[in-house]
């Protein structure tokens, strides 16, 4: 395709793209019990609720407190009417800051996505049983990553995804990573990878240690896999792909390196404000995905100013969208809190 004589004439959105299940429950958790509490005083979240700064500065207009240390909320409280309840982010977080929360009395509103849960829970399990645990990860400062390490921190090692080995040097090659006992070891994986690199990174590790049990469930999520199988659906149809994402959405970021290995042409923007001409010359076909944590208003923004710039732009939906709902969480007190860690 050639695109050098009239610009633009085809987008294709990808679908599924945005919100995940994990996201909108997470969300709408915190606006439902921030305005719920509005009498007893402003909410507080531990660490971003997702990884998107449109999303938190809407929150923060309605009120909503982030903290990244539980050393803050006692300090905010100071300045501030707190409601008295903390809520754990869509990431999942280590016991030890859930017992901190509780032992300062705070109810809790844990809005883990349930598949990290998951993985919480089988890192626990695992570990009872006397298993070593290789949590497999893109950096040992994710909070998704430091919350499940957190569970079993004693008989877990971190390992890089193989393609980004020496990125971060507490991340272990998984080419030469070591376990005391080569007989008891057992993977588990970060939930927004990608799928290819993850999928090579554990037969490396199966050729290193021919007895590692590997979950018999996936725990890279639906959500990730869906938005990367959509890139890899469009991709050969166009000439450069703009991926909507903040640069710390592990998802995020994985498809953007998706789409630029695809297409050789990806770009990274966070609102439509970011887009630059440059990107698209040259361009007649051009696909447009975004993150899990990304409100697809942004999307639209994005799409508005593409008709409006290039007059006659054919708008492709291609995909399905996904038909999934998680439950809210409920409010959980010390004393269950404590009962649960």
């Amino acid at each position: 395709m050639g695109g050098m004589d009239g610009g633009l004439k085809r987008l294709y959105l990808a679908r599924p793209r945005g919100f995940c299940a994990g996201v909108v429950m997470a969300i709408e958790a915190v606006e439902r019990w921030a305005e719920a509490l509005r009498e007893e005083g402003e909410l507080v979240v531990y660490h971003e609720i997702v990884h998107n700064k449109t999303v938190v500065e809407r929150l923060r207009a309605k009120g909503v407190h982030f903290v990244e240390d539980l050393a803050e909320v006692e300090a905010l409280g100071q300045q501030r009417r707190l409601a008295g309840t903390l809520v754990f982010s869509a990431h999942g977080h280590p016991p030890q800051v859930r017992r901190q929360a509780a032992a300062m009395g705070l109810n809790i509103l844990d809005a883990t996505c349930p598949l990290v849960t998951k993985v919480h829970n089988e890192a626990k399990r695992y570990a009872r049983e006397g298993y070593w645990i290789l949590l497999v990860g893109d950096s040992a400062d994710h909070q998704e990553v430091k919350g499940t390490y957190g569970e079993a921190p004693e008989r877990t090692i971190l390992v890089a995804v193989h393609t980004h080995v020496g990125k971060d040097p507490r991340l272990a090659d998984p080419h030469t990573v070591e376990v005391p006992d080569p007989e008891r070891v057992v993977v588990l994986t970060q939930t927004t990878l990608s799928v290819d690199d993850t999928l090579a990174t554990l037969e490396i590790l199966k050729r290193r240690f021919p007895k590692l049990v590997v979950p018999a469930r996936k725990d890279l999520c639906y959500a990730t896999q869906n938005r990367q199988e959509a890139v890899k659906r469009i991709a050969p149809r166009v000439q450069a792909f703009l991926v909507l994402t903040s640069p710390h959405s592990s998802n995020g970021m994985r498809l953007l390196e998706l789409a630029q290995a695809l297409t050789g042409r990806a770009y990274r923007l966070e609102s439509v404000r970011d887009l630059q001409e440059a990107w698209l010359a040259g361009v007649e076909s051009l696909g447009l995905t975004s993150a899990a944590s990304t409100p697809d208003d942004l999307v639209q923004e994005v799409v508005v100013h593409l008709r409006a710039r290039y007059p006659g732009l054919e708008v492709i939906e291609e995909g399905e969208w996904e038909n999934i709902a998680f439950r809210e969480p409920r409010p959980l007190s010390p004393e269950e809190v404590l009962k649960g860690v």
